[in-house]
């Protein structure tokens, strides 16, 4: 059977973006990994970067609606190869290249410069050979084929379902396999999956190709990409959605992605209620909204959950060894604030005494060097500070020589090179503010800091998350948080608490987590004090605040 997406037709009909994105998912089915695209402006002649066997490859395409393509696709590639250090190179075209490009390919080989070359014969060969789905590395994960089949219960009963899923954990995955048994069932079925962000749309539709057969089409539906087509699996923001869905579409099935952004009313709301004869289920690691709105009205309970705690006790997320630097006490004010009520912004401003950059460099640099193969993000508060610490690491070790930003004002593109390099291990670490949230997966990474303060218990359990993906040789992920804010303090002595008593169910792990305070005078403090404060974790700045002077403690 062909690929659906690699015939000849199909190469011709899309243009040049459709000849890039038929080649990003045939790589994927190849057994590439990290494939990214990075055609653009300053693209060096490369449109794909993609890893094997630990081997960069950088790729060209050059489409063309009738002829063939001249040389100057085999001179970008050239150019290419040598500015991203590829180990192979690859010129793609849906027809084939003049005499004269393929000459010059044939020059650059006798010294020792080879451009692989892919034509449109090549393409539908590699369409009729490759395998139906894209290969995996593993079985599904024993709750994961009972989240499936729990999603599905509640979609044959109830028409709706919700999962609940920390991040590592394979909510996509999951989301996934119900897809896939969807049309299987029903090979004619519509199918559309919506998310808030442009950029996670893009890595939505990556990650369902791996469940997929190549004879499915994947539809990306943005501001930007608008498909001839609408059969298949249509991926979209929100307002993409809504938009057809307005002209008319109806779907039968719905998935949510990020279910924590619906809310009572708004984009979402205004979708489901269109959509409202599909099947739907949203996928989510975090359900909290600071609005208190319970996404339950929308999806139903639960239909499968399982927490960071949970997962990690199991076996299924990386161990963590955790230390938080809150050790910076003014304890002349101690006494003081246990008779008076503070708001918590008044108790962050007079009970921590913040660390410089230089301290935190310090304290990082003893924590890579006790770390094999260390791979690290950290943290930051602003785009400034991003900056400001990428650049003070990069002067402060030869290790974090290549030390990198990324954040939400660098274009898709650059994001995109510095994460292929980050995967590579070319750039040690890197520094963010946003990015990370949601959506990117970098199983090595095993160091994180924090150097931001944030009030959402959502956006610190995705930050963790980022880094307790299960990776070969990866014992644990080792977290420095430097953030001084007595609510990251209750979260962090949640953690402990929860995992604790997860962990005395699950004696046979090979690594036990350790979660403790640089100074457990403070810990100590801090638990004595937060045991009686209730949805500290959560309150807001405004919130006063009473506590007792612990006996002991001073």
């Amino acid at each position: 059977m062909n690929a659906a997406f690699l015939t000849a037709a199909e190469l011709r009909e899309g243009g040049p973006e459709g000849l890039t994105k038929a080649l990003e998912r045939t790589l994927w089915h190849l057994g590439f990994q990290d494939v990214r695209v990075i055609d653009g402006a300053h693209d060096q002649g490369a449109d794909l970067l993609a890893v094997r066997h630990r081997e960069q490859w950088v790729f060209q395409s050059k489409w063309k609606a009738h002829g063939p393509a001249d040389h100057a696709g085999v001179d970008d590639l050239e150019r290419a190869r040598t500015h991203y250090r590829a180990d192979k190179a690859v010129l793609v075209t849906n027809t084939n290249i003049t005499a004269p490009a393929e000459a010059r390919r044939r020059a650059l080989a006798r010294v020792g410069i080879d451009i692989t070359l892919w034509h449109g014969a090549t393409l539908e060969g590699i369409g009729q050979r490759m395998p139906d789905r894209v290969p995996t590395p593993y079985l599904l994960r024993p709750y994961q084929e009972r989240a499936v089949a729990a999603i599905e219960r509640d979609l044959a009963t109830e028409g709706t379902a919700l999962l609940v899923l920390a991040t590592g954990l394979g909510k996509t995955v999951i989301g996934g396999e119900v897809i896939r048994h969807r049309l299987a069932s029903r090979p004619d079925a519509r199918v559309l999956v919506v998310a808030h962000m442009r950029d996670l749309v893009g890595q939505l539709e990556k990650a369902l190709w791996r469940h997929l057969p190549k004879s499915i089409n994947t539809h990306l539906l943005t501001g930007e990409n608008t498909p001839r087509e609408l059969d298949g699996v249509v991926i979209a923001t929100v307002e993409s959605a809504l938009s057809i869905a307005r002209a008319g579409y109806e779907p039968d099935l719905v998935m949510i992605d990020e279910t924590h952004h619906v809310a009572e009313t708004g984009r979402f709301a205004e979708l489901l209620d269109l959509c409202a004869t599909a099947g739907r289920f949203g996928v989510t690691a975090t359900p909290w909204r600071g609005d208190k709105f319970d996404i339950t009205t929308r999806f139903g309970h639960p239909s499968f959950k399982m927490g960071i705690a949970e997962g990690m006790a199991a076996g299924y997320l990386s161990a963590v060894d955790y230390k938080m630097y809150a050790d910076g006490v003014d304890w002349d004010a101690v006494q003081d604030i246990s008779r008076h009520g503070y708001s918590i912004k008044d108790l962050n401003r007079r009970l921590f005494l913040p660390q410089r950059d230089e301290e935190i460099v310090e304290h990082f640099r003893i924590a890579w060097r006790e770390t094999t193969e260390p791979r690290a993000i950290v943290f930051c508060q602003t785009i400034e500070h991003a900056e400001h610490m990428a650049g003070l690491l990069a002067i402060s070790d030869p290790a974090w020589v290549n030390a990198a930003y990324l954040h939400s004002g660098l274009p898709k593109r650059d994001r995109d090179i510095v994460l292929n390099q980050f995967r590579l291990g070319r750039v040690p670490v890197v520094t963010c503010v946003d990015v990370f949230n949601e959506g990117v997966d970098v199983p090595d990474v095993n160091l994180i800091a924090f150097l931001r303060v944030t009030h959402s218990r959502r956006i610190f359990v995705q930050q963790l998350g980022r880094g307790l993906r299960l990776s070969p040789g990866k014992k644990a992920l080792k977290v420095l948080d430097f953030v001084t804010d007595i609510r990251r303090a209750a979260a962090v002595l949640n953690l402990r608490r929860t995992l604790q008593a997860e962990e005395t169910e699950h004696l046979e792990l090979p690594y036990v987590s350790r979660i403790e305070f640089q100074d457990e005078t403070v810990g100590t403090l801090m638990d004595m004090w937060i045991k009686d404060a209730a949805d500290l974790e959560t309150a807001a700045d405004e919130v006063r605040l009473q506590f007792p002077l612990p006996r002991g403690v001073l």
